[in-house]
């Protein structure tokens, strides 16, 4: 505390190791809550530096949950989102997980029950909407599933219960702490695969970097999404980098080119989203570009395609033909078979 909050002139960064045993005493709740509460604060003022980042994954690394690698399946794409949700844009990500595991690319998500500050709509609440139940489920069975059929969710409060006990501290301090930052960058996969984070203010496209790199990931794309999400907008050029064997390329993703520009679908209610997910896996909607364009997009990123075009037709062809709709049927039906 005395190093991060000592004032501008004098506060400094963290190393590696000392952020790594900040947060793990946090989450073991050894400091006091004023103590919890003051760190946070004075952390999220500083910003967090990459080796701080790196530090925090660490912790999440040796406490949270693993998943391992599948032998048998291709490079898995793990998607790193905030975790206090959605409430300004229709969500995309569920349905071109869906069709990007139909097209073979399996996927890794992670979040937990709505959080503060944002309260807004979360993944297992999406997928449950359109019949496929997440939660509820030990890691045993999340290893199987993702070994089976390609598709992995770490929920909070099943699979790392201890990181629950923060959620109280997110709602008392009223702003995302650096924490926040930390659960856009961690998987719980262990193993080779491709981590997509999404961000807002383009600072923090190099930070994360950095920290990734600290921590050895090799194939890492950062994009400014949807509400700092990995959901790639339809109504705008988006950036982002991707970092491959050291290897730095800028993303330039303009849908006007791809016959993709459309408005953002804005977020009403789950009701609402449901409908228009059940009706982009019949192959209409207004969501059916979106995910065709998402989809088109991290299909090339994760050389499935070898152009985002022919990423997007395979998507158009998934959704057109059913063939998403009858994955997420087999998820439902492996899901209804575990007590």
């Amino acid at each position: 505390m005395r190093k991060i909050g000592s004032g501008e002139q004098t506060s400094r960064g963290m190393t590696r190791e000392e952020s790594a045993d900040a947060l793990e005493l946090i989450l073991k709740g050894d400091p006091s809550p004023a103590q919890i509460g003051a760190f946070m604060i004075a952390h999220r003022i500083r910003r967090p530096e990459p080796q701080e980042l790196a530090g925090m994954i660490d912790t999440y690394l040796k406490l949270g949950p693993i998943l391992s690698e599948s032998k048998n399946n291709p490079i898995p794409i793990c998607f790193g989102m905030p975790f206090d949700g959605r409430n300004k844009t229709a969500p995309i990500y569920p349905l071109t997980s869906i069709v990007l595991i139909d097209l073979g690319q399996p996927v890794v998500l992670h979040g937990g029950d709505r959080m503060p500050v944002k309260y807004g709509v979360t993944t297992v609440e999406l997928f449950n909407s359109i019949g496929l139940c997440l939660k509820g489920l030990n890691m045993n069975q999340v290893q199987d599933g993702f070994s089976q059929h390609g598709l992995a969710f770490i929920y909070q409060p099943d699979h790392f219960p201890i990181a629950e006990n923060l959620i109280t501290y997110r709602h008392d301090i009223g702003k995302r702490p650096p924490l926040a930052s930390m659960e856009l960058l961690w998987t719980a996969h262990q193993g080779t695969h491709l981590l997509i984070t999404g961000y807002v203010h383009p600072p923090t496209e190099s930070r994360h970097a950095k920290a990734l790199e600290l921590l050895g990931e090799k194939n890492i794309v950062a994009i400014k999404g949807l509400e700092g999400g990995i959901d790639i907008p339809l109504n705008r050029t988006s950036t982002g980098i991707h970092i491959k064997a050291n290897q730095k390329e800028k993303l330039v993703l303009n849908p006007r080119i791809y016959n993709c520009l459309e408005s953002n679908i804005l977020w009403e209610n789950l009701d609402t989203w449901r409908s228009q997910s059940i009706e982009t896996l019949n192959g209409e909607s207004a969501l059916r570009k979106a995910v065709m364009w998402n989809a088109g997009i991290y299909l090339w990123l994760a050389k499935i395609t070898n152009t985002i075009e022919d990423g997007i037709q395979k998507a158009e062809h998934s959704l057109a033909s059913g063939s998403a709709k009858a994955t997420l049927q087999k998820l439902i039906q492996w899901r209804s078979k575990i007590n």
